[in-house]
């Protein structure tokens, strides 16, 4: 915990909020006995040698040897008063939190992200923003997503860009993805379609059928599929793409009124891909490649940064802009909605442990800073719950209490108890007490105007239209010949592996719609006459 704390004064902006969360909490002041005294020492060695510390039990208490067990004799039975050997059996088979269902493996990485233009001021009164030059500690995570903790890096897939920005006014996480639309835009959607993407549950395998098996029944799917088909769908490592939010949010300033705004982070390093051979070798010599890549680079001090912009449409301009700003398979196309510098994240400083800095970290899109506010996008509505509960059942329901995850601002509210709780907020009253009065915020500005809506509750689910192909048509005419003859080959390769001739039947139909030769050529490859 001392780590992220002094890893604070590396930046500006935030120091005074840094030092007084760390002068408020463990205060060791009180009579008799303080239960943050042991937390503290604990804290005051993480950092130290093992030569300069002796082996101990859990409880603290020496222990000559940690390979020693109890017994009888030097031959007979092992005794159950044997606590070192318990202790370590029994935490053995303990060490791992449950996996992530998407997103599983990963890399991280601290830096800071630093205010570069006044555009976010000049659209949300969030403080993050309000001085060109600022600095906010951030801890970034990089991830694959729909294979399991052992996948490797370089497999055809989607990439997971998450930032967690310290404010003072709260944590503002930014869970990206490299691609700015996804699969789908019926959230109930997503289970089903990360089933089909994960292991056969008869043979755990994965299974070519099941993955078209769900994109042929979904139209809406085919800019993603061909942007995951290219090779776009097989970055080189991490530091080598872009992110995006997907999902429109809404900035607003003080007086209340408000954009709507997409946010995207753009690789300073440039975006370099792999091949799909060149990923499957990769995937053999090294599949943690993208891992090691941004840990060496960032130790030899070659910092990765990303540039970050918004688009911005007023809400006059989003009731007439071609596509639903609520629609995920849908991107604002840069030449329709400007990008506008915002900022840069860079990232400085290597975790000292994996598991605590970016295994147990948790991002959930409903954590914003006022001046940042979700809109009724609804897969991002269902990310509001979706991301939070995913890390209460991870980690626990105290997650936000772990070093990665905890604000630098002081916390006070009524969430008390619950499994791990080592900062239950004292003697403070659990409830809204009239006896000790916990101060509230003025309401920062008036959200009535923010949306109107008229009409019944309604059970819905989106129908695909001919505008779900006029991306996809975009993007096929936009790559050079190579980067064409790539898509094609990359969708016979993996398509071919799919025994199921009618579900490869229906995926060449769609591909034949955004374009015929596309379509009958990838038809050929797979044996398959349209």
């Amino acid at each position: 915990m001392r780590v992220f704390i002094l890893a604070t004064f590396l930046f500006s902006g935030l120091s005074l909020v840094s030092a007084k969360a760390s002068g408020a909490k463990r205060d060791a002041s009180k009579p008799y006995f303080d239960i943050y005294q042991g937390p503290n020492e604990q804290d005051s060695i993480i950092n130290d040698p093992f030569t300069q510390l002796e082996y101990t039990l859990s409880g603290g208490q020496p222990y000559p040897n940690p390979y020693m067990s109890d017994r009888l004799g030097t031959t007979g039975p092992l005794l159950i008063q044997s606590t070192n050997l318990i202790e370590q059996l029994a935490h053995f088979v303990r060490e791992r939190v449950p996996e992530r269902t998407v997103h599983a493996k990963g890399a991280g990485a601290h830096g800071y992200f630093e205010v570069t233009t006044p555009t976010a001021m000049n659209y949300s009164m969030a403080r993050v923003f309000d001085t060109v030059g600022k600095r906010t500690p951030v801890t970034g995570r990089f991830s694959t997503i729909a294979g399991n903790l052992g996948n490797p890096d370089s497999v055809r897939d989607l990439r997971g860009l998450a930032f967690k920005l310290r404010t003072e006014d709260g944590i503002l996480d930014w869970p990206f993805l490299n691609h700015p639309v996804f699969w789908l835009r019926d959230p109930a959607k997503f289970p089903h379609f990360i089933h089909s993407q994960k292991r056969n549950p008869q043979t755990n395998l994965l299974d070519h059928n099941n993955f078209w098996d769900y994109l042929s029944a979904n139209n809406e799917s085919i800019y993603q599929v061909m942007r995951t088909m290219s090779d776009l769908g097989t970055p080189y490592g991490f530091r080598h793409m872009n992110g995006f939010s997907g999902n429109t949010f809404r900035a607003v300033k003080a007086d209340g009124s408000w954009v709507y705004i997409k946010t995207s982070a753009y690789t300073d390093q440039g975006i370099k891909n792999n091949t799909n051979d060149e990923a499957i070798v990769q995937a053999g010599v090294n599949p943690d490649f993208g891992v090691q890549d941004l840990f060496e680079a960032i130790e030899v001090g070659n910092y990765p940064s990303w540039t970050i912009y918004w688009q911005i449409l007023t809400p006059q301009e989003a009731e007439n802009f071609k596509y639903n700003v609520f629609d995920l398979t849908k991107e604002w196309l840069p030449e329709d909605v400007p990008l506008q510098e915002i900022g840069r994240i860079t990232l400085v400083q290597n975790p000292l442990n994996h598991f605590s800095e970016v295994e147990q970290i948790g991002f959930d899109p409903a954590q914003m800073p006022n001046g940042l506010e979700p809109t009724e996008d609804p897969t991002l509505q269902a990310r509001l719950f979706a991301y939070a509960d995913a890390q209460r059942y991870r980690t626990g329901i105290n997650h936000k209490q772990l070093p990665i995850n905890c604000p630098l601002n002081p916390v006070a509210n009524f969430l008390r108890d619950g499994a791990m709780s080592f900062n239950n907020q004292g003697k403070r009253p659990n409830f809204w007490s009239q006896q000790d009065m916990l101060n509230l915020e003025v309401r920062p500005y008036n959200d009535d105007n923010h949306t109107i809506w008229v009409g019944g509750a309604v059970k819905y689910v989106s129908t695909p239209t001919e505008q779900d192909f006029e991306l996809p048509r975009i993007f096929w005419n936009s790559l050079s010949e190579q980067d064409q003859n790539n898509l094609i080959y990359n969708v016979i390769w993996h398509m071919g592996q799919a025994s199921d001739i009618e579900i490869r039947t229906k995926q060449c139909r769609i591909f034949q719609h955004v374009n015929e030769t596309l379509g009958q050529t990838i038809a050929k490859g797979v044996n398959v006459t349209l």
